[in-house]
C-alpha cells in the first residue's frame, strides 16, 4: 500500500469514510475495520454529524473493547455543521472536539477538519481554538474541508499551525477543479474557476487533497459505475480493469491517485470486498494516455 506523510505518520492513500457506518452491527464494523487493516489501509475519516454522532460512537466501542487498535489507526474527524448552520466559533470547535473524543473513546484525534466554511468565521477565534487543542494534546493536526484557496489563506493568516488537509468532492465524473485547469483561456463553461485554483494551491503548499464521493456522478447523485449514462466510461474502465487484473472501481480510484498532488481517496463503502478493491488502486499507476482516455470517456472534451 502506498502511503503519504501525514502528521509525521505514514497514512494509506486510501482512507475509509465512516459516514454510513452508523447503521452497521458492531460485528460488521469490526470486520470492515479489520479488512482495511489487513490490506494496509489505516486511515478512518469521521465527522461529528455522521449518523448524529452514532458513527463515532460505534467506532469508539471497537476501540474501547480492543484498545490496541488505537495505535494501528489514524483517526480524523470534522466539525462546524450543526443546527442547520455552519459554526467555526471557538466555543463550538472546543465543545465539538470534546464530544468527538468521548464518542470515539480516545484521548486524541490525529486530525481535525473544519467541515464547511462558516461565512461568519473569525480566523483569530479558530486560531485560539486550535492552539488550545494542540496544547492540550487533544488534536495533533488540522485541516479544512470543502474550502477554496482564499478561505484557506484567510484562516491560515491567524494560525500557528499549518493546515495539512483540504477534503474536496472529486471523481472522474465530478472534477470541476481539474476541468477549470484544463480549459484555461477558453470560453467554455468548464473554464470558470469556481475553485479559484484550489488544487494548484494545495499542491504548492503540500496539503493533502482528500477526495470524497470518489465514485459519484454529482452531489450524492449516484455512482457512475454501471450507469448507462456513462456507458463509454464504463467500457474503458472495464478494459483497463482487465488489463491491470483489478475491478472497475479500483481503476476509478487509481485515476484520482494519478493526479500529481498528495491525493488521498476517501471511500465511503461499508462492504469489505469493496475495501479490498480499493486497496488494489494503490498499486496501479495509470499512464498519461490512459488517464486522459478515462477523462474524455466521461464526456469531457479537451480544448
Amino acid at each position: 500500500m502506498k502511503t503519504l506523510l501525514f502528521n509525521d505518520m505514514q497514512a494509506s492513500v486510501i482512507g475509509i469514510g465512516c459516514m454510513r457506518i452508523a447503521e452497521m452491527e458492531k460485528s460488521q464494523l469490526d470486520t470492515l475495520v479489520k479488512t482495511a487493516l489487513d490490506h494496509d489501509i489505516n486511515f478512518f475519516d469521521h465527522a461529528d454529524i455522521y449518523g448524529g454522532g452514532k458513527s463515532e460512537a460505534l467506532f469508539g466501542e471497537l476501540l474501547q473493547e480492543e484498545p490496541s487498535l488505537r495505535s494501528r489507526v489514524i483517526l480524523q474527524s470534522k466539525c462546524s455543521i450543526h443546527n442547520g448552520m455552519y459554526d467555526c466559533s471557538k466555543d463550538y470547535i472546543l465543545r465539538s472536539v470534546d464530544g468527538i473524543l468521548e464518542r470515539l473513546h480516545t484521548d486524541y484525534i490525529d486530525c481535525l477538519l473544519l467541515h464547511r466554511p462558516d461565512a461568519l468565521l473569525e480566523p483569530e477565534e479558530i486560531a485560539e481554538a486550535f492552539d488550545e487543542l494542540k496544547r492540550s494534546g487533544k488534536v495533533c493536526g488540522f485541516g479544512v474541508s470543502n474550502m477554496n484557496r482564499y478561505q484557506i489563506e484567510l484562516i491560515s493568516s491567524a494560525l500557528n499551525q499549518k493546515l495539512i488537509v483540504n477534503q474536496l468532492q472529486m471523481s472522474i465524473a465530478h472534477c470541476p477543479a481539474i476541468d477549470a485547469g484544463i480549459n484555461v483561456n477558453t470560453m467554455k463553461d468548464e473554464a470558470v474557476m469556481r475553485e479559484g485554483g484550489t488544487l494548484e494551491f494545495c499542491r504548492m503548499n503540500e496539503m493533502v487533497v482528500q477526495t470524497w464521493s470518489p465514485l459519484q456522478k454529482g452531489f450524492f447523485g449516484g455512482v457512475f459505475i454501471g450507469d448507462p449514462e456513462y456507458a463509454q466510461l464504463n467500457e474503458v474502465l472495464k478494459e483497463l480493469a482487465e488489463k491491470h487484473g483489478c475491478t472497475e472501481d479500483a481503476i476509478a480510484y487509481a485515476w484520482l491517485l494519478r493526479y500529481p498532488a498528495k491525493i488521498q481517496v476517501i471511500t465511503g463503502t461499508t462492504k469489505p470486498q469493496r475495501i479490498v478493491n480499493a486497496a488494489q488502486a494503490a498499486e496501479i499507476t495509470l499512464t498519461r494516455e490512459d488517464w486522459y482516455r478515462i477523462y474524455k470517456a466521461s464526456g469531457k472534451t479537451l480544448p
